[in-house]
């Protein structure tokens, strides 16, 4: 861009300095009580509008965002012990490492006082199953006693009593009938007939009672006590079946409590370089520290694949739709710069937070190529191309006004007041604004209108009023005939 001085300009600083060096030699000649000038004479400021020629040529519409690389591919390292923890030693982020190198210790008073007690849970565990099994050894070896043994043993004797009482009444009745002959003959008495015949009777009932009592023993009391010993069989079954699954829980609890003692030292799953996670934004410290509590899944490492690296910047909502896969981007590192390309543009905006000055944004990945070097948390400056022009019109965006009569610059004119002029606009970048009808190449174009105006304003007490809530105010009694108007 060139910077010029026009001739109006040189024109009417000559003039100033001509009066103001008659002014005061006219001061001068009034005597030497004269100190100072009126302060009115004082306050008017020498103004140089600086001005740019339209050129014709390439130029490139891009954004700019500044990010940091990180690693499209990170292997975490989280943490597996239940509950919170506290970190005893911590590798320190940038290490390079072995698989198997130690990357993280935590505290194991807690884990081993756990594990010492499941130890002592599946010892007791161990013998109260133990005895449970006995338990229930006996009582099915209470059954098959029972029906071979004591079944057949109580059945064998109630036969026996049956027999003894079919026996004893059998004696009674042929002695009741022999008393009964001899009381015929008269060589017995009626009283001892009689009791003989009671001695009958008394044996009928005691066969009575022992046929009941071997009727009810294999009809009830077989069933009842068979029943009573397989509930208990069952009962010591289901103890059984609880003390094996508390054995199998204290087990896998003890079980359990080993892993986590072994996950109290963290090591590495494979060759890499280690960094500490990103931690959020309002933290002065990282999230892992020695002394730091952690808790369960945590990401406490990262591992980076340095082969797939990328950048992370977020796009304003005016231009996300312009933004899209593929698009060519060239990044600044510190050391080097790459041509990289747009990989993925997020759907969903940012999450708006008192960080974010309610500023609407949308992530955008730019993957960058396969290059030694790189490492996550490099400063980068991304600029993404949304297009290029080969030949057309432009100015710098300091030199158009935008008013609520439409977009302006101002022209030099020779041996003449600059001229305002209606522009219609196309694409701009950070520095440059497209002019696709107004103004034509070599036109010298003001690049402070602002102050121009303010001066303008001052000298000209019929021209610019100043500037209003959306730019510009123009007086229309000031002559806007030397203005070119652009074609609809």
């Amino acid at each position: 861009m060139t910077t010029d001085l026009s001739n109006s300009s040189r024109s009417g600083l000559g003039r100033w300095i001509s009066r103001v060096f008659i002014l005061v030699i006219l001061l001068s000649g009034v005597g030497a009580g004269v100190y100072f000038l009126p302060d009115t004479l004082l306050s008017n400021e020498v103004v140089e509008n600086l001005t740019y020629t339209v050129t014709r040529g390439p130029i490139k519409i891009a954004v700019t965002e500044q990010g940091t690389l990180e690693s499209a591919d990170n292997t975490e390292i989280k943490c597996k012990v239940r509950g919170r923890n506290t970190v005893t030693w911590v590798v320190e982020s940038g290490t390079i490492v072995k698989a198997g190198d130690e990357l993280v210790r935590l505290d194991t008073k807690v884990i081993e006082e756990n594990l010492s007690l499941q130890k002592t849970n599946v010892f007791e565990a161990t013998a109260t199953l133990e005895e449970t099994k006995t338990d229930t050894a006996q009582a099915q070896i209470a059954i098959d006693s029972f029906e071979e043994g004591r079944y057949t043993k109580g059945l064998k004797s109630r036969e026996a009593a049956v027999k003894r009482a079919e026996i004893n009444l059998q004696a009674s009745q042929e002695k009741y009938e022999q008393y009964r002959q001899l009381f015929k003959r008269g060589r017995v008495s009626e009283l001892e007939l009689d009791g003989s015949g009671f001695t009958v009777t008394q044996a009928e009932l005691q066969l009575k009672v022992a046929e009941t009592s071997l009727d009810v023993y294999k009809r009830y009391t077989k069933a009842m006590d068979l029943e009573q010993l397989k509930g208990r069989l069952n009962a010591h079954k289901s103890k059984l079946s609880a003390d094996e699954a508390g054995l199998q829980m204290d087990m896998a609890r003890r079980a359990r409590a080993e892993t986590e003692l072994a996950n109290c030292v963290i090591t590495a799953p494979k060759d890499g370089l280690v960094i500490y996670p990103t931690a959020a934004a309002w933290k002065d410290t990282p999230d892992v520290a020695e002394g730091v509590g952690v808790s369960h899944d945590q990401v406490l490492l990262i591992m980076p694949d340095l082969d797939q690296m990328q950048i992370e910047v977020g796009i304003h909502e005016a231009i996300v739709d312009r933004v899209k896969i593929n698009l060519q981007a060239n990044v600044k590192l510190p050391d080097r710069e790459l041509q990289a390309s747009v990989s993925e543009v997020a759907t969903i905006a940012q999450p708006l937070g008192p960080w974010s000055g309610n500023v609407v944004k949308y992530d955008t990945v730019i993957s960058l190529p396969k290059e030694e070097g790189l490492k996550p948390g490099m400063s980068a400056e991304v600029e993404i191309v949304l297009a290029e022009y080969e030949d057309v019109l432009y100015v710098p965006v300091s030199a158009i006004l935008e008013t609520e009569e439409g977009q302006f610059c101002w022209v030099e004119e020779p041996q003449a007041q600059p001229r305002r002029q209606r522009v219609i606009l196309g694409e701009s970048n950070d520095v440059y604004v497209i002019v696709e009808q107004g103004i034509k190449e070599g036109d010298q174009v003001i690049l402070n209108p602002l102050e121009f105006m303010e001066q303008s304003a001052v000298a000209d007490a019929g021209g610019y009023q100043g500037l209003g809530d959306t730019g510009m105010s123009y007086d229309e009694g000031n002559d806007a005939s030397s203005e070119t108007t652009v074609d609809e």
